[in-house]
């Protein structure tokens, strides 16, 4: 809906990875010069980590959006704790290959004949392997054979592998990986973006979407997200995500920071409603029995009363705001009314009831 109100041609902020979005902030530019250096080596394994939401999978598209498919030949694994055979197995799929379930021997005959195949017709073969921390060392290790394999001293397979910091913290951490280690070419790791970067990749996303500076954003604004967000892009694309769709409900022009402010009180509440229901849900599945049992006392039960009331108000805040969102879906649709909801705080059995749990759900969230 917001997209017709500020007249974007699309969502520039999408919570799944989309390499047309990239942005070429200081820490992905270094870690796109990393993986070119390594391609140009035609060898051995890159390794690029950052936490959760910096742009990994983005970069990596980027990446290969770029490279020719008459010179590569690319298969993507996302690792989810596999075991070797089962990595083996999932490399022979990324590169079109159907894999022996009970011949390990034979599926890794099949992944070399394949890479000679590539070999001889000219092309480099690339293995891409995400979420590499969930890897165990006897699936690192079938990867460290695969790189054995040679043509003419010329090796057949190279190798990206993408995770979580603790991975290279492992990788350099472990002796049983030494062998590997001193395969590694290079290796970068994401950081979030810097303040003085955060205003370009808004831009730049809106941009794409056609944006003619309808809504403006103050620099008090920027700074307000920033603040939340401390440049992590994926957090930023879903705050970003939700101002444009608070701006469209109150017909807004002009974020600043008191915008922004109100939908990080939006954004909270959220995951105040969430912890809740998951604390809730993980009492009834522990229950013994049906009988009832004296409430237990939390932490958040102990704390003031002052704060648990700014709590209930952001919650009811929020719940008025998918109200208003409600109304103008309907109004769209060409409905004439809706059912009325009183004002007031909302009691125990209205905050349990399964309307109002539907209102509860975060808006546009994805992944």
């Amino acid at each position: 809906m917001f997209e017709e109100f500020y007249k974007l041609s699309g969502r520039p902020f999408q919570l799944t990875p989309d390499p047309r979005f990239y942005f070429d902030a200081r820490t992905h530019h270094k870690a796109m010069a990393y993986l070119t250096y390594g391609l140009s080596q035609e060898e051995g394994f890159i390794i690029i980590t950052g936490e959760i939401g910096t742009g990994k999978t983005t970069l990596l598209g980027h990446l290969l959006e770029q490279l020719d498919p008459e010179e590569f030949v690319v298969a993507q694994v996302v690792s989810t704790q596999l075991n070797a055979d089962e990595m083996l197995a999932a490399i022979a799929r990324g590169f079109g290959l159907e894999p022996r379930s009970d011949d390990k021997a034979g599926t890794l005959r099949e992944i070399e004949s394949f890479l000679r195949e590539v070999r001889r017709s000219g092309k480099r073969a690339l293995l891409v392997v995400d979420e590499a921390q969930n890897l165990p060392l006897a699936a690192l290790e079938e990867l460290r054979m695969l790189s054995n394999f040679q043509d003419q001293g010329a090796p057949l397979l190279q190798c990206f592998l993408v995770g979580q910091p603790e991975f290279r913290a492992r990788l350099f951490q472990t002796p049983a990986l030494e062998q590997l280690r001193q395969r590694v070419i290079a290796t970068h790791h994401l950081e979030p973006m810097a303040r003085e970067e955060l205003q370009g990749y808004i831009e730049h996303r809106l941009r794409l979407v056609d944006w003619k500076g309808d809504p403006e954003f103050t620099e008090d604004a920027y700074d307000a997200i920033y603040d939340y967000t401390q440049g992590v892009p994926r957090r930023v694309n879903l705050l970003c995500l939700r101002i444009l769709l608070f701006g469209a409900l109150e017909e807004l022009h002009r974020i600043d920071g008191e915008v922004v402010q109100a939908v990080i009180e939006d954004l909270e509440a959220d995951n105040i409603y969430q912890a809740k229901e998951g604390a809730r849900r993980l009492e009834l599945e522990e229950e013994p029995s049906m009988e009832a049992v004296p409430p237990r006392q939390t932490l958040e039960e102990s704390q003031n009363l002052a704060e648990l009331e700014r709590r209930l108000t952001v919650l009811e805040h929020y719940i008025r705001r998918h109200e208003a969102l409600i109304a103008h879906i309907a109004k769209a649709a060409g409905l004439r009314e809706l059912p009325k909801v009183e004002d007031g705080p909302l009691d125990e059995a209205d905050a349990d009831s399964p309307a109002t749990e539907a209102q509860e759900q975060p808006v546009g969230s994805q992944e």
